[in-house]
């Protein structure tokens, strides 16, 4: 009998009962208040009059009135900079240790601060993520066996005295004492920052370990496991790893990968998506039944959202300037969202980049749609991302096929202005036939674009490729890593060059 394993299992289980989900909105209004009264002093405090704001009676309100909103490259430039110039209390109090540099899909690189406070928030939320196992079906030995998280290199550099990585390599090298256990790859071989070699050492060392979890980015998970099938002649990995029980995702849509992941085991995983960002721990999947996430309510993040709508929307991804925000207390089921925070780190109205939509209020519940900058609407289709992976799992189930990775731009061809979508898969396909289900598909299920098909989009092409065209394009742009996913939609002048990539990779 799995001693440990039940006693684990009671302990998480008796915190599930006992330890109540906050009321979100009271929730939110707490965590606004220890956030103003933190950093009042800092530069940022005083700048933006924070005591005013905790002094006000509507303390929300006056807090969206007195302090802008912020991109990254604002904040970076007002205010981060200070940070990594080795200034202390700019817009957290104390000092910042850590930096995390994040590639992006979007845009340039970025660093951003993270502190301590930052660092023991993700702790909290990765245990009320512990917690929240309670509601999944798993067995007592499940709670034994060892978590393998494939992240970024925990081997930091120095950026002018701060120790930089990705956010997964930070929280990797500050995992708690008592994790480290059931941690796998280790602290030595997840300090290799050269993504191939880590992967060939995590395959060498694999019979060695009863992995009962995998954490990761889904592309470099399933790269992970096929070196480890092919490097011990295996089936499946269930053949070592018979205990493999549950997979944390994030990062970016699951349903795409799919179809090819199984392909590597014996039997289907307990899939349990996460919202980890360089910026914080935002939301995690608390229950069996659906694939939303519960926002993080309270703990050291304050939400707002804006309305996802053209009128809202600069022609860059941005907000513009009279934009409506709203707080967690007025959002609507179904509506899409800009995601604004304000953190423990420093970020302050920080627009994030990503957009949502709420599948149930009351629980907090979103879905990530897409990115801001990430959303095809030149001919005035208005796609979001998770419209096209609707489309993409829709399609790799017609087909029967793998469809793991695809980009898409709008493009001109001549005078005209066409979408062309470049997709993996796993076997040859009739393209003509595949863009003529794609087009149709969408054209079902989004009004915009059946109107923008009628009007100023004139032709839909699809081009197939093994994905790793995709992996070869990520690792020669230095992208390969724990944390980096490949763009869904390019602008045309980052497609062109995309496609010039393609052409010399052809064979």
């Amino acid at each position: 009998m799995a001693i440990i394993g039940e006693l684990i299992k009671s302990a998480i289980d008796f915190t599930d009962k006992f330890v109540k989900n906050p009321e979100p909105v009271s929730a939110q209004q707490q965590v606004l208040n220890q956030l103003l009264t933190e950093a009042q002093n800092t530069a940022f405090g005083r700048h933006y009059q924070f005591e005013r704001i905790l002094n006000s009676t509507n303390m929300a309100k006056a807090f969206a009135e007195a302090v802008p909103v912020f991109d990254y490259d604002s904040l970076a430039r007002q205010w981060w900079q200070r940070v990594v110039d080795g200034e202390n209390d700019v817009t957290w109090p104390g000092e910042t240790h850590y930096l995390a540099l994040s590639s992006g899909t979007t845009s340039h690189s970025k660093t951003i601060p993270v502190t301590n406070d930052m660092l023991t928030a993700i702790r909290r939320s990765g245990m009320q993520q512990v917690a929240a196992l309670a509601n999944f079906d798993l067995p007592a030995e499940f709670f034994e066996k060892q978590i393998l998280m494939l992240g970024s290199s925990t081997n930091l550099k120095d950026i002018k005295g701060h120790l930089a990585g990705e956010i997964s390599g930070i929280s990797a090298s500050n995992i708690p004492f008592w994790f480290k256990g059931y941690y796998k790859p280790g602290k030595d071989i997840a300090s290799i920052s050269d993504f191939d070699e880590k992967v060939k050492e995590i395959a060498r060392q694999a019979p060695n370990w009863d992995i009962g979890s995998l954490s990761g980015i889904p592309a470099w998970i399933e790269l992970m496991l096929k070196e480890i099938i092919k490097q011990h002649n295996l089936k499946n990995i269930h053949e070592l790893w018979p205990n493999l029980a549950v997979y944390t995702t994030g990062g970016v849509a699951f349903d795409p990968y799919r179809r090819s992941f199984e392909k590597l085991l014996a039997h289907p995983l307990v899939y349990i998506d996460t919202y980890l960002a360089s910026e914080g721990f935002l939301a995690m999947q608390k229950r069996p039944d659906t694939s939303a996430m519960a926002l993080v309510v309270d703990n050291g993040i304050y939400f707002e959202f804006v309305s996802f709508e053209e009128k809202n929307i600069t022609s860059e991804g941005g907000i513009v300037s009279d934009a409506e925000i709203v707080t967690l207390a007025d959002v609507e089921e179904g509506k899409e969202y800009v995601l604004l925070i304000s953190t423990v780190s420093g970020a302050w109205r920080y627009v994030i980049g990503d957009t949502v939509t709420f599948t149930d209020v009351s629980r907090c519940e979103i879905k990530i749609t897409g990115r801001t900058k990430q959303f095809l609407n030149v001919a005035g289709s208005q796609l979001s991302v998770l419209q096209m992976n609707k489309a993409i799992e829709v399609m790799a189930e017609k087909y029967n096929a793998a469809m793991q990775e695809f980009i898409v731009a709008t493009i001109h061809r001549g005078d005209e202005l066409i979408d062309r979508w470049y997709i993996s898969t796993d076997q040859e396909l009739d393209n003509s036939a595949l863009a003529k289900d794609i087009d149709q598909h969408l054209k079902d299920n989004n009004k915009n674009y059946a109107v923008a098909r009628t009007r100023a989009l004139k032709d839909v092409e699809v081009h197939t490729l093994p994905v790793e065209v995709f992996h070869q394009w990520s690792e020669e742009n230095k992208k390969l890593g724990g944390q980096v996913k490949i763009p869904r939609v390019m602008k045309e002048e980052q497609f062109l060059e995309w496609e010039a990539f393609v052409k010399a990779h052809q064979h």
